[in-house]
């Protein structure tokens, strides 16, 4: 019964926090644009910006709540980043300059444990055979959060652009009042380990788990992965304005649908393709599905022609938690908020880079300054970066787990 309510939780906590991302995403082209006064391309370059700042926050301070949670538990990091979060949507909702705005990405960056210390937390009560499976329902519990996200965000934009800030604050500070009740820590004596900021700071970390047999090339993949895989929450919002010329409503909905996909994909039909090709193959099969998705994103025109790509986009999203299943059998017992906050480390040096990429890319091919003029060239450099992703992982051996601790 305690596992069963701490898996809910850990949904729910995941939905939420995707949620709260999804509620602000519609309206940040409009928000950026009030705060600056900026047209879409500038609006599209300062979102980027944000995102970036956010992310290097998440490189710096990832591994060290991965290694406070191997210490002093998951549940605690878990509640206090949610209670912080509440206060940075507040923060933002309150925000009418540009430098609130960094302030609010700063804090919020260094808070964002959520996902990282989940994947532990699951990682902590899945039997070596359950891993992948089971952070397909970290991945599912995202998809869901980013159905409802973005339709409430779409919808509460009509109250303006402050509304959204104020519903994901109150949900998150809601969830960590749900998670103090309910969650049952998972960290036992019998796996705790002294806290050591020689293996709590990004470069650290990476060594101590780099070291791990055959995680580097994985550690690779995912950082270059995750660069291709932003192209969606990085210029989605600015493609879907200027290509289809649509509003926050519609970009609200094809993002609620995409979010249908990643949740059915992940929470229903990994488990059996996990059962039957096995998590090597599951890699390769999603790679190559978002190489075809991306490259037909690069040259569709239609708006319903690209919501009807939506099931392809989807049923790609199986290489990611395939991917951190073979990590995660990778490591020890002890070891697994370590590696969680390591990969979120190495995935935010990753959203550090792809904010940039993508929103310039999208800006030099729709301001004039490119040779044509391509809204979808960040999604054919996404192809490109996925192809060498595939490339590196069929040369990758398979990674073998450590007997000891």
């Amino acid at each position: 019964m305690n596992k069963r309510f701490a898996v809910i939780f850990i949904f729910i906590s995941v939905m939420l926090d995707s949620m709260g991302i999804g509620l602000i995403m519609p309206v940040m082209p409009d928000l950026i644009q009030e705060v600056e006064g900026q047209g879409i391309g500038g609006a599209a370059v300062w979102g980027g910006i944000l995102a970036t700042i956010f992310a290097a926050m998440q490189f710096l301070f990832g591994p060290t709540l991965g290694s406070l949670s191997d210490r002093y538990g998951r549940r605690p990091i878990l509640i206090i980043s949610l209670v912080i979060m509440a206060f940075n949507y507040v923060l933002m909702a309150l925000a009418f300059t540009i430098w609130l705005l960094i302030i609010a990405r700063v804090i919020g960056g260094i808070t964002a444990a959520t996902q990282s210390t989940s994947a532990a937390y699951m990682a902590d009560i899945s039997a070596p055979e359950e891993k992948a499976a089971n952070f397909g329902l970290i991945g599912a519990a995202f998809g869901v959060g980013f159905v409802l996200g973005p339709l409430m965000g779409g919808a509460l934009a009509e109250f303006g652009t402050r509304a959204p800030f104020w519903a994901a604050a109150f949900l998150a500070m809601t969830n960590a009042i749900f998670g103090y009740y309910v969650l049952p820590e998972s960290v036992t004596d019998r796996i705790r380990r002294p806290f050591e900021w020689r293996r709590a700071n990004p470069l650290g970390a990476f060594q101590n788990i780099g070291g791990l047999p055959g995680v580097k090339r994985l550690l690779l993949i995912s950082f270059v992965y995750t660069i291709a895989f932003f192209v969606y929450p990085g210029v989605w919002a600015y493609f879907g304005a200027e290509r289809f010329g649509w509003g926050p409503g519609m970009i609200g909905l094809s993002l609620g649908i995409f979010g249908i996909g990643i949740a059915v994909v992940q929470g229903l039909l990994i488990r059996p393709i996990l059962n039957r090709i096995g998590e090597r193959k599951a890699v390769i099969l999603g790679l190559s599905i978002d190489v075809l998705a991306f490259v037909a994103l690069g040259f569709v025109t239609n708006g319903w022609v690209a919501l009807a790509l939506t099931p392809l986009t989807a049923l790609g999203s199986i290489a990611g938690p395939a991917l951190q299943g073979i990590m995660s059998r990778t490591a020890a017992d002890n070891q697994q908020g370590e590696l969680q906050g390591t990969v979120s480390s190495i995935n935010a040096v990753a959203t550090i880079v792809a904010p940039l990429m993508v929103t310039q890319t999208f800006w030099f091919f729709t301001d004039g300054h490119g040779p044509v003029y391509a809204p979808g060239a960040p999604f054919i450099l996404s192809a490109i970066l996925t192809i060498g992703c595939i490339l590196v992982f069929v040369q990758t051996p398979r990674p073998k787990r450590p007997r000891g601790t």
